[in-house]
């Protein structure tokens, strides 16, 4: 049965779910504050990355993250601050750093990971949208032994998981990428993983989903919802009132003020990541992560991203300029030749990432109102997650099985 559905959020979440819904028969709208050319769906490493098995709350974190509130150029930091919702997303994140519950959630965001590298290759077949997904792997790169061992632990993890995993020396990694020119110890080679350039996606899927007769409302703020017998009747922007039979919250950091709308409260908080774009040739053609310093450096279409950083510091969307600088200071220090200049670090940009306490998002309905389906809480996967996202927001609307068990991503889940 056709339902109108409205979508609250334009980002890879919100458009994901929107291809699916619209393929099964649905009328959708989707409302978002923005133009839908900015934020983290645009300004993200572009990885679809089975290999990211570890959840951020994993152990060890907590003393990492202690010492990294000290360095503001540190690849995790915490702005503290007096704030009940972040002391209380702390505290769930603190008992979610366990190797038991880090143990459990491996086969969790590998099952959802793969399904969405499916899903995007199938999108891709389908020639509803043309762009280009490069399957070179992912190097996870690292410059000191230490780094090297922890992160080859993780590489027999994924092994274990069934994903094809290389460990290589220096100058193994300097011959798959000849021109990129590194100075490192060695690298694991995750060769599951793959790349692609967001804003390309997200454009052409955005014009696609308009000419196949989606709504959408932009720059228009979601600001109430009118509520009906236990259900949610109407969302209101400030220039009109949209009916729905259906409710997908998919707002990434802003979802949680409105889920209080309908009286849900989802602990999270927003992680700001940065990108300095490159448009001179880098020489660099495989993407790769910098173990040490966790900065993800992707060949796009045109140029070479650099990104990084999770800044736990509330809803703002100011740049860091000494956060900027110390993605270049690491890149540079990694790719012996590779210069940055002052020009293309003041052109950077950020987006905010929903994080979750255990580090699964979160996906399904909600108990107090029956027609609302909670789509966020990516952090750092939201790229890979989308699609999978996505069409499990579809079935559930559509009264479908799930694809997955929905349980481990309940929006109502304890901590």
């Amino acid at each position: 049965m056709s339902k109108n559905v409205v979508i609250i959020g334009g980002g890879i979440m919100g458009l994901s779910t929107a291809y699916y819904l619209l393929k099964e028969g649905h009328q959708v709208t989707v409302i978002d504050q923005s133009d839908i050319s900015l934020g983290a769906s645009f300004v993200n490493a572009g990885f679809i990355s089975p290999s990211h098995i570890i959840p951020l709350s994993s152990p060890g974190i907590i003393t990492k993250g202690l010492k990294w509130m000290l360095n503001e150029e540190s690849p995790f930091y915490i702005k503290p601050r007096l704030d009940k919702e972040l002391l209380q997303w702390a505290w769930y994140f603190k008992k979610s750093a366990t190797a038991k519950k880090v143990k459990k959630a491996i086969p969790v965001i590998k099952d959802i990971s793969m399904l969405s590298l499916e899903l995007f290759n199938e999108i891709k077949k389908s020639g509803d949208i043309p762009f280009s997904i490069d399957n070179k792997g992912l190097l996870m790169i690292y410059k000191t032994e230490k780094a090297g061992e922890e992160e080859l632990k993780v590489g027999a993890l994924a092994e274990k998981q069934g994903m094809k995993v290389q460990n290589l020396s220096a100058a193994a990694v300097n011959k798959l990428d000849p021109k990129a020119n590194l100075d490192i110890k060695g690298a694991v080679h995750y060769l599951y993983d793959s790349h692609m350039t967001p804003g390309e996606y997200m454009e052409k899927m955005y014009l696609y989903l308009k000419q196949k007769g989606v709504t959408f409302y932009t720059d228009e703020e979601a600001l109430d919802v009118t509520l009906k017998e236990g259900k949610v009747s109407s969302v209101s922007t400030r220039k009109r009132a949209v009916d729905a039979d259906e409710l997908v919250i998919a707002a990434g950091s802003w979802s949680p003020l409105l889920t209080k709308k309908i009286g849900l409260h989802i602990p999270m908080q927003a992680g700001k990541g940065y990108r300095i774009d490159v448009y001179k040739d880098t020489g660099i053609s495989i993407p790769a992560i910098l173990i040490e310093t966790k900065v993800a450096i992707t060949p796009m279409k045109g140029f070479t991203r650099f990104a990084g950083t999770m800044e736990i510091a509330g809803i703002n969307q100011t740049i860091n300029p000494v956060r900027v600088h110390a993605i270049a200071k690491s890149a540079e220090s990694y790719y012996k030749g590779l210069k940055i200049t002052e020009e293309e670090k003041a052109a950077a940009a950020c987006g905010l990432r929903p994080c979750t306490p255990d580090g699964l998002p979160y996906i399904g309905r909600t108990s107090n109102c029956k027609n609302v389906t909670i789509a966020t809480g990516h952090a750092m996967m939201g790229w890979t997650l989308g699609p999978a996202t996505g069409k499990l927001v579809c079935e559930i609307i559509s009264d479908k099985k799930p694809t997955l068990d929905l349980a481990p991503y309940h929006p109502e889940r304890s901590f």
